[in-house]
């Protein structure tokens, strides 16, 4: 996920040459023009956006109840990328950026530059701010900023730690609940993920294309995933990167149904691993390119186990030990300059000084909006169960810290919002998940992730009716934020030709952790194979 649903605000500011022989080729015709199918929707007034004339914006409005179509309307902001070689352009791709809670007004420019520079100049890029998010009509639970930051501060930071501190989150995130309740009930019961994939499909229709050809980062897999079975034949080509299977999003069918969607998910093993591997390349790297590191990958992970012990006992300041965790966790999402920036802020909080605040987001081409906690949690909570005990929360708490350790605490906490939330979706989508699609979907995985776990991406490739795994042998979350150019190559050339990589294709990053070497990249296939460029049929 982009961001957990405790605490969001306080983020809101992201080959070898193989013969044609050994590709798969998607099938139909759709691929050769994304477009050309009439459109059976309005078409979206598109004007440049305000703040960045790159840009175009419109406004679409979709019902709040696709069963009741007359019925109350809502808007949602819309944001294009015109392809940059026109006289090539392939179609529209269109982009979730995950969360859920992510408005892709904002998040797609500010991330554009990491789409495969093939995409970018063969597709109009095209993301919307899901409904109940951003500048869409938005889930708001309070009449002022004032009481926004006065509801922030009556919960702690991170996760709570001892019996007070969880009875203060408890309280506050049932409070939430009770405000988002009285402000717009009939709302929160229309965000599911189903009704954003039909939204989606009205969008589709609305520029104009056939079929979909879509890219969704973490949250945006099980939006894909929905997409892909609600409207199955629609779909011309989808890229799922970081995955969230199916079945632990529904809780359905994997035994784990008692279970917190994170912890179905696997996110309190994935997030541990990626730490525990962040501490060990930190030790085994020079202070100069590791600030925390001790000097040895045992030493380092003693010294962070030390920390937290240290704040448990003495906090510097605001940086209490959940504080620190949960920016830990945070600060794995993306390598570079992510991994090094934390370190950096561990370092000074080992030597008892306050870090240095982040520093600011990247300019955005339509005004940031407001994202309270209530738009994730409207989307989260009201989608897929979780335990309806608050006091589960400390019982899985204690359970899976045992066996994984300070992040696991965070990510058990994380969804707990959601014992307490009023409402349910009116329509989810449950499944099947294995309707058959006209072209396979590109599921790509990477191995150290702290949010989305690697065995998530192995579920949804098998759960989906037809899908082909990509692995990223990397870190971080979303190998989109985390480039590799061998990942890049094949989502290219997926997207634009039709072709998957061979089974069993894996991927290096560009740039190792803590590294001074050149970015290098290059892809270990099934079949084996040296280092070069992806080759596009002729």
């Amino acid at each position: 996920m982009t961001a957990p649903i405790a605490g969001r605000r306080r983020r809101c500011a992201a080959v070898v040459a193989v013969a044609l022989t050994c590709a798969t080729a998607l099938s139909g015709s759709s691929l050769a023009v994304a477009g050309g199918g009439p459109a059976t929707a309005p078409a979206l007034d598109w004007k440049p956006c305000p703040q960045d004339a790159a840009y175009d914006c419109a406004t679409a409005t979709v019902p709040l109840d696709w069963a009741k179509p007359g019925g109350r309307a809502i808007e949602l902001s819309v944001v294009k990328r015109k392809a940059a070689d026109p006289g090539r352009r392939v179609g529209t791709l269109f982009f979730n950026p995950g969360g859920p809670g992510g408005p892709g007004s904002v998040q797609m420019p500010q991330n554009y530059e990491f789409f495969p520079r093939e995409v970018r100049e063969r597709f109009d890029i095209v993301s919307w701010d899901p409904r109940g998010v951003g500048n869409s009509t938005a889930v708001n639970c309070f009449e002022t900023q004032e009481q926004s930051e006065a509801w922030i501060a009556t919960h702690p930071a991170g996760f709570p730690v001892g019996e007070r501190e969880r009875t203060r989150w408890i309280d506050s995130y049932r409070e939430l609940g009770r405000a988002c309740e009285r402000r717009d009930p009939e709302l929160l019961r229309h965000v599911s993920t189903a009704d954003t994939a039909r939204d989606l499909d009205r969008l589709r229709r609305s520029v104009g294309e056939e079929r979909l050809t879509y890219l969704g980062i973490s949250y945006g897999t099980i939006l894909g995933a929905t997409y892909a079975n609600l409207f199955p034949d629609n779909v011309r080509a989808m890229v799922l990167d970081s995955n969230i299977a199916p079945s632990a999003w529904t809780g359905e069918g994997s035994g784990q149904d008692l279970l917190s969607t994170f912890l179905r998910m696997g996110s309190d093993r994935t997030a541990s691993a990626t730490l525990e591997r962040f501490l060990s390349l930190c030790g085994s790297a020079a202070v100069a390119r590791c600030p925390f590191s001790a000097g040895s990958a045992q030493a380092t992970q003693e010294k962070f186990q030390e920390l937290t012990r240290r704040l448990r006992e003495r906090p510097v300041e605001a940086w209490t030990y959940a504080r620190a965790v949960a920016d830990a966790v945070q600060g794995l999402y993306i390598v570079h300059p992510g991994w090094r920036e934390l370190a950096a802020r561990l370092q000074e909080l080992w030597q008892g000084r306050v870090p240095e605040a982040s520093g600011e987001s990247a300019p955005a081409p339509v005004p940031v909006p407001y994202l309270g906690d209530e738009q994730a949690t409207a989307v989260f909570c009201g989608d897929s169960p979780n335990p309806r005990d608050p006091a589960a929360y400390r019982t899985a708490e204690e359970a899976s810290g045992a066996r994984h350790g300070d992040a696991a605490r965070y990510w058990t906490w994380a969804v707990e919002p959601c014992a307490t939330w009023p409402a349910k979706a009116a329509a989810p989508y449950t499944g099947p998940w294995n309707k058959p699609t006209p072209n396979p979907v590109l599921v790509v995985g990477t191995t150290y992730d702290p949010s989305t776990s690697y065995e998530g991406a192995k579920a949804m490739a098998e759960e989906l009716a037809d899908a082909r795994l990509l692995t990223h042998q990397g870190y971080g979350h979303t190998a989109l934020l985390n480039p590799s150019t061998c990942v890049n190559d094949h989502v290219s050339r997926y997207l634009v030709d039709g072709f998957l990589p061979p089974p069993g294709t894996s991927c290096e990053p560009d740039t190792p952790p803590f590294s001074t070497s050149e970015p290098r990249g290059g892809v270990a296939t099934g079949g084996g194979g040296t280092a070069g460029a992806v080759k596009r049929p002729e």
